[in-house]
């Protein structure tokens, strides 16, 4: 363990604190409990190996079983099993439980990350022929056929109309959810208890659901034609739940005695809740937001009965059919052509390289920690203390008193001023 020592007059040092024995002989510096020693990573790679093994001899020698997949599940839970026997020689019984648990916690991250990996992955490999032509980012549809090579046609239709109608549902959805989840945390009263057990409700409520409530509140009853303003209102039935829910936990988070210091020095609840809550919750919130553009981005069921299906560019979102990626996947897919199919799977990529970028420039707007200031707010923070310090040191200088000046001396050849003397005690009383 480091430690800080300051010697008076000096630079502080960091010193190593070795820790002594009962005999009173030295052990040595205290190992910090995330690392990791030779032994456990011979111990991984030993375990690995053998897993390994294990798995290759019963798949391949001593049973007839075989699949990739059952070999890496054998080989997995024997890899588990020799890694807890190989800690088990040399540890207690609480290390092998930490040591099998941190392998299972990492197994399941690699796990998952290597699933995302493979979609993106398989996703631009099969849309690779389509990617490289430019007419396919430029086009449209509506003079290109199932018949026609990729050097005809494009999504930009598809792009324009999910732009459009995303953005209509994080208008709305953004403010609402945010002050629905304020409104759950610094108000709270018997309707609030109604309105978290709806969004609860909500979350869990199917797409094709939303899809029929839009249709038949929307379009049956107002406006009779498909739009995109119909798709961007069943966009945001699907999203609304997830950033109110998201939000509301990451305003638990937010630590009351911040609000108490901010009311202790006289502000009011929505300043505190503008000038310490919000901030605070900022990387959260921006989290929420990005998990409830992932579920409202890449929806089907509820576009497909709201938005219509057109094959040319549609920039007013309330009049006429206005297409959006995923919908566009689900038409190109479906035709037998492989020509549509290639369209198809780079369409899936432009959307996970759409949703990619949206994720990227919500964490540069909330992804900063409580109290950390961007460059630009850095400066003007510097400019103010600067303009402050000048401000105090020129008051200073004002309320400085001004030294008495000593009267000058008399002239060469005149006599001084004879000091008056001090009356006596009938003048005084006279």
């Amino acid at each position: 363990m480091l430690i800080d020592t300051l010697t008076p007059g000096t630079a502080p040092t960091k010193t190593t604190t070795v820790i002594p024995s009962s005999e009173g002989i030295e052990i040595g510096p205290r190992r910090r409990v995330r690392s990791v020693r030779l032994d456990d990573r011979f111990d991984l790679i030993g375990a690995g190996v053998a897993g390994i093994a294990v798995g290759t001899l019963l798949f391949g020698w001593f049973t007839p079983l075989s699949g990739g997949v059952g070999w890496t599940i054998v080989s997995f839970l024997s890899f588990i099993t020799f890694y807890a026997v190989l800690v088990g020689m040399k540890a207690d019984r609480q290390e092998i439980k930490d040591r099998v648990v941190s392998v299972l916690l990492a197994s399941a991250g690699v796990i998952l990350f290597g699933a995302l990996v493979f979609v993106v992955a398989y996703t631009l490999v099969r849309g690779q022929d389509a990617l490289p032509h430019l007419n396919f980012f430029i086009e449209n549809m509506e003079l290109a056929g199932p018949l026609d090579p990729l050097s005809a046609g494009g999504i930009l239709h598809a792009v324009l109309g999910t732009l459009i109608q995303i953005s209509i549902a994080l208008a709305i959805t953004i403010p609402l959810g945010i002050l629905t989840a304020l409104f759950l945390n610094e108000i709270g009263g018997r309707f609030a208890k109604f309105v978290r057990t709806i969004a609860d409700a909500m979350t869990a409520l199917p797409s094709i659901v939303a899809g029929l409530f839009v249709y038949s509140a929307i379009i049956v009853l107002i406006t009779h034609q498909r739009s995109g303003f119909a798709a961007a209102m069943a966009i945001t039935v699907m999203m609304l739940p997830i950033v109110i829910r998201a939000s509301d936990i990451v305003l638990r988070l937010v630590a009351g005695n911040l609000r108490e210091a901010a009311y202790a020095l006289g502000a009011t609840r929505w300043r505190t809740v503008w000038h310490v809550v919000l901030p605070t919750a900022r990387p959260g919130l921006a989290t929420a937001v990005i998990l409830g553009t992932a579920r409202g981005i890449g929806e089907t069921s509820p576009v497909l009965l709201t938005s219509g299906v057109t094959a040319v560019t549609n920039l007013n979102p309330f009049s006429g059919p206005m297409i959006s990626l995923p919908l566009q996947v689900f038409d190109f897919v479906k035709s037998p052509e492989p020509n549509m199919i290639a369209r198809g799977f780079g369409t899936a990529a432009v959307l996970i390289l759409l949703v990619l970028a949206l994720f990227a420039v919500a964490r540069l707007i909330g992804g900063r920690g409580p109290g950390e200031l961007s460059h630009g707010q850095q400066r003007r923070v510097l400019e103010a203390s600067a303009r402050d310090v000048r401000r105090i040191t020129i008051a200073a200088d004002r309320r400085q008193p001004v030294a008495a000046v000593p009267e000058p001396d008399p002239a060469p050849g005149l006599p001084s001023t004879p000091e008056r003397p001090a009356p006596s005690k009938e003048e005084s009383s006279s």
